[in-house]
């Protein structure tokens, strides 16, 4: 099933980092602040995937699209200095990552969530393992869209073929699939592994050591 890879891919909340916990303060602080009913844990770990302005949208009451401009202002104010308070690596992954570099495989972040914030977590708990970190930013289509990953490979100088990408959810299998590249995905982040498993990507990992088994070759 596995085979070597030249360069690993990954997105970041849910499959990198547990960001789900400062997510959640992020969005409730932004509801309280426009009087808005608070969201439970469990409801934002059902929107996040599709990027900040999708999960605000979806936290905001049904229908309301007057305050999006506002909700997206106060919760990009609040989570570019509350971004870090509770989240961490999962368990196994910065090892994981250190490995694959100390085996010669080049390592890229190519995710929805906004740039600095991708940028500024990569930079706290993976100081110096990847290539290149791509968020969401004016002017690049966000995943599904293989713009990020065609721009990963293009500054790690690696073909698709020789690429896999590694993720979550259902965005991040299609992520994979629009840019030709494997797809393998965990189950620890933010989707239920049966979903992931209907999806039919390479593999789906239950931990990091048979991720970096499926990623390296190794047994």
């Amino acid at each position: 099933m596995s085979k070597p890879y030249q360069a690993v891919i990954f997105d970041l909340d849910g499959t990198l980092l547990n960001t789900l916990d400062d997510l959640h303060a992020a969005v409730n602080h932004t509801m309280s602040a426009l009087n808005h009913p608070l969201r439970t844990k469990d409801e934002v770990r059902s929107f996040v995937g599709d990027g900040i302005k999708e999960l605000i949208k979806r936290s905001l009451p049904e229908g309301n699209t007057s305050d999006m401009v506002p909700a997206y202002d106060i919760f990009c104010r609040y989570y570019s200095e509350h971004n870090a308070q509770k989240t961490l690596p999962y368990a196994g992954m910065v090892p994981l990552v250190q490995r694959l570099r100390q085996s010669g495989v080049q390592t890229a972040v190519v995710t929805n969530k906004i740039d600095f914030a991708a940028k500024a977590l990569c930079d706290k708990f993976f100081p110096d393992c990847f290539h290149t970190v791509i968020g969401a930013r004016d002017g690049l289509a966000k995943k599904p869209s293989p713009d990020g990953v065609y721009q990963a490979l293009s500054q790690m100088n690696v073909q698709r073929a020789h690429a896999v990408y590694v993720g979550d959810s259902d965005v991040d299998f299609q992520t994979a699939k629009n840019a030709g590249l494997d797809c393998i995905l965990v189950s620890w982040g933010f989707r239920d592994k049966a979903l992931l498993e209907k999806l039919q990507p390479l593999a789906v990992a239950d931990d990091a050591k048979s991720l970096q088994n499926l990623l390296l070759g190794e047994e």
